[in-house]
């Protein structure tokens, strides 16, 4: 048995509240994925990395996989920033759908738009910690287990797990969601927005839109089992066609 926490994005409220969920339920030991995107949009992404990071050393069984966030924060870090280019064109990692300039704010950067793009890189550099930077570069692109794949965004339908893209990882959407394949395994992704975790019958969608100010709602997997981690108690998760 294990749990899982979708897109966390900056709220680290919601991020206490689901452990508070998974501690009442039995599992303050228990080993819990993390699907990704630690940060932006919401307003502490620093605590959020701090809190997960605190976790890792005391020994948690937690496991950290890479989101797209995650790369772009620290793609910018770089000594020249790094623009990803999965972003759609005019998008930049400070636009507000994607919320860096919060992220940024959560370590005490001045963003004032007065400043200049390379004056604003060179203190963020300076005032993020290196350890935060080296914990999201060191995190895994995937978790498996004999049921289940977990993954930031999904995978390339068809496409055996070795020979996926580290791109369809962190950021694959249409043709994921809209497969109807028989993966095999149950995949176990966030990414793309949905009103609740939802099972799609070959998916488990876990992000429920923290970044956008909804509930962190954890998800508790037995098997290909799975239930919705709430203050009423478990509820199943059936398959949704």
């Amino acid at each position: 048995m294990l749990y899982a926490i979708g897109d966390i994005h900056g709220q680290i409220d919601e991020l206490k509240n689901a452990l508070k969920l998974i501690e009442n339920d039995g599992g303050k030991n228990a080993k819990i994925v993390f699907i990704g995107d630690y940060n932006d949009r919401g307003p502490d992404s620093c605590s959020v990395i701090n809190t997960l990071m605190k976790a890792k050393k005391i020994g948690k069984p937690w496991i950290f996989l890479r989101g797209n966030h995650d790369r772009m924060l620290t793609w910018y870090l770089e000594d020249q920033p790094r623009h990803d280019p999965n972003l759609y064109h005019g998008l930049t990692w400070f636009h507000p759908r994607l919320g860096g300039e919060t992220t940024l704010l959560s370590y005490g950067v001045d963003i004032n738009q007065e400043r200049r793009s390379g004056e604003i890189h060179k203190e963020a550099r300076q005032k993020i910690p290196k350890d935060h930077i080296d914990f999201l570069n060191s995190m895994p692109l995937t978790h498996e287990t004999a049921d289940l794949v977990f993954v930031h965004a999904g995978i390339r339908p068809g496409i055996e797990l070795a020979n996926q893209a580290e791109n369809d990882f962190l950021w694959i959407r249409d043709e994921f969601i809209n497969s109807c394949l028989n993966h095999g395994r149950l995949i176990v992704h966030g990414h793309t927005v949905v009103d609740i975790p939802t099972h799609f019958g070959n998916r488990v969608n876990l992000d429920g839109g923290a970044g956008f100010g909804c509930p962190l709602v954890p998800v508790k997997f037995k098997g290909r089992d799975s239930w919705l981690i709430t203050d009423k108690g478990n509820l199943p998760m059936e398959p949704q066609h």
